[in-house]
């Protein structure tokens, strides 16, 4: 299956999605547009989802522009490594972001990691590559390879948005969440990442404010 690299796949996706799933007619109605989001791939576009965990959009958007300006204006593993521990901590990243970001930047460097070639290789075997590096967990290789990569088939159920959008959509009465999203999600295969999208636009219909990593 093609990568989904533009909003023509986005469209597509949805099509298929309520062949899959007519239940998601109504989602997709109720949840307005349903951004694309792409970013280039690479050691910026992994920082960025890095300093997003855990903080609201608004902190996040500050400590990366922060970083991107101590940096001259790019963000890449040979300007981190420089930059150091203690440069990282003064634009505002907790230690264990900064950590991760330095561990992202040795691996490259090394060439343990290649952030390009992950992109084109089977969505399981570049989850395995991008968690070899200590501090990347599930979600945030997810995530870079959904919207760095186009992998279309992800679904993160460990992001808490999707948790609580599935949950408001489909299951009043039972919290979905770990093993049982991820099997409640299967049907949906293999558009998983418009899926996703869909419901980050949904929950932020339904709450009013920006739901996915990126938004």
């Amino acid at each position: 299956m093609k990568p989904i690299t533009s909003e023509l796949d986005i469209a597509a996706g949805l099509d298929a999605l309520v062949e899959l799933d007519p239940r998601l007619g109504e989602i997709i109605a109720r949840a307005g547009p349903v951004p694309l989001r792409l970013q280039p791939a690479g050691y910026s576009g992994l920082a960025e989802i890095v300093v997003s965990q855990m903080v609201s959009k608004a902190s996040a958007s500050a400590i990366f522009g922060r970083l991107v300006e101590k940096l001259g204006g790019q963000v890449s593993g040979a300007g981190v490594m420089a930059l150091g521990a203690d440069g990282l901590f003064g634009v505002g990243l907790s230690r264990a972001k900064a950590l991760t970001l330095l561990a992202i930047a040795d691996a490259e460097l090394a060439g343990a990691l290649d952030l390009q070639g992950v992109c084109r290789m089977a969505t399981a075997d570049a989850l395995v590559q991008l968690t070899a590096v200590k501090g990347v967990g599930p979600w945030t290789a997810e995530v870079y390879l959904m919207f760095c990569a186009g992998h279309p088939d992800i679904f993160p159920v460990g992001d808490i948005a999707l948790v609580h959008a599935v949950h408001h959509a489909f299951a009043p009465e039972v919290k979905l969440k770990g093993r049982d999203l991820a099997a409640f999600a299967e049907c949906w295969s293999p558009w998983r990442s418009v899926a996703a999208r869909l419901f980050w636009a949904f929950y932020s219909q339904a709450l009013r404010r920006a739901a996915d990593p990126l938004g």
